[in-house]
């Protein structure tokens, strides 16, 4: 018997939940250990993103958003209205890879939020359409008759897309603008490195809320501004701020961790294994050449920086 009757994959192989619950424990890890090298703010960073994540995934859930989790390990709630610990930990690791891997290109702020927003994204954009496949969530199209598997893309809501960009741009931007204001240039106190995060997720979650509840109900109504078009003009917008910011920075790379490249990487292999494991590449081409677009335009943002750093190192040197 199938999972859900409108789509026509069964039960995932027994190691593809374990396999990525474990990948997203080890890299939180790796991503703690480097924090906390790096101070309180990064720390509360990461676990701001963590508590970030978790809180909106339950709002979502439990206020009936259109999806529903599949049975990982350890998960918080009540089924079905219950969520999975990795998917939180999953929105932490993305959140503060991203901004380890923005901040060593010293852009303004609003140019590294923007970047923050666009690394998140591209990862969520070949990963859901695997991770829906593998029944990880699913969305409930059974209400409007549309084809799960081809409705918007390839069966993931453009509003899921547009959540993400907005969840990851207000806690970036509320973050950045918080430790500047709270922190400055000496770090602050302890108390406040710890009010940081925490004012971050309040501010972001009811930015959140008043963006999707209010102003998008209130665009679609009025002016029949969809999900896909709130969605495509949020991409341009901030690929124009990320590339006025790298072209007004004043210094140079710093080095980048490990784990700016290392969270991206297990997020694409893993989805595009299972892309094939899973035969779901035979539905569509285009499952197969985004995904691999996107893994080769990952691979020269994230080699390219590293380069033009050991070129400024051996300059100096």
């Amino acid at each position: 018997m199938l999972p859900f009757a409108n789509l026509p994959y069964g039960i995932p192989p027994a190691y593809a939940y374990p396999v990525f619950e474990i990948g997203m424990y080890i890299l939180f890890i790796l991503c703690l250990f480097h924090a906390l090298k790096r101070g309180m703010d990064h720390v509360g960073y990461l676990f701001g993103g963590l508590l970030f994540g978790l809180l909106l995934e339950y709002i979502n859930v439990v206020t009936n958003m259109g999806y529903v989790y599949g049975k990982f390990t350890v998960m918080f709630g009540t089924s079905p209205k219950d969520i999975p610990l990795c998917i939180g930990v999953g929105w932490g690791i993305i959140m503060y890879s991203a901004r380890l891997f923005t901040d060593s290109l010293n852009m303004t702020l609003w140019a590294s939020a923007a970047s923050d927003t666009l690394l998140a994204i591209s990862i969520d954009l070949s990963m859901d359409t695997v991770a829906y496949r593998l029944h990880m969530w699913h969305w409930n199209w059974e209400r409007t008759g549309d084809n799960a598997l081809t409705v918007e893309w390839f069966g993931i809501p453009y509003g899921n897309f547009f959540g993400w960009l907005c969840v990851v741009f207000f806690y970036s931007s509320s973050s950045r603008l918080l430790k500047k204001t709270l922190l400055g240039n000496t770090g602050g106190k302890q108390a406040k490195q710890i009010l940081v995060p925490i004012l971050s997720i309040l501010i972001s979650q009811v930015f959140l809320y008043v963006t999707l509840v209010y102003i998008d109900n209130f665009l679609k109504q009025q002016f029949g501004i969809t999900a896909l078009h709130r969605f495509s003009v949020s991409l341009i917008i901030l690929s124009f701020v990320l590339l006025y910011g790298l072209n007004k920075r004043r210094k140079g790379i710093s080095f980048q961790p490990a784990v700016t490249w290392l969270v991206p990487a297990f997020f694409h292999v893993y989805f595009l294994v299972f892309l094939f494991i899973g035969n779901f590449y035979k539905e569509n081409i285009l499952l197969i050449v985004i995904p691999v677009f996107i893994i080769i335009l990952s691979i020269f943002v994230h080699l390219l920086p590293f380069l033009q750093w050991k070129k400024s190192e051996a300059r100096f040197s």
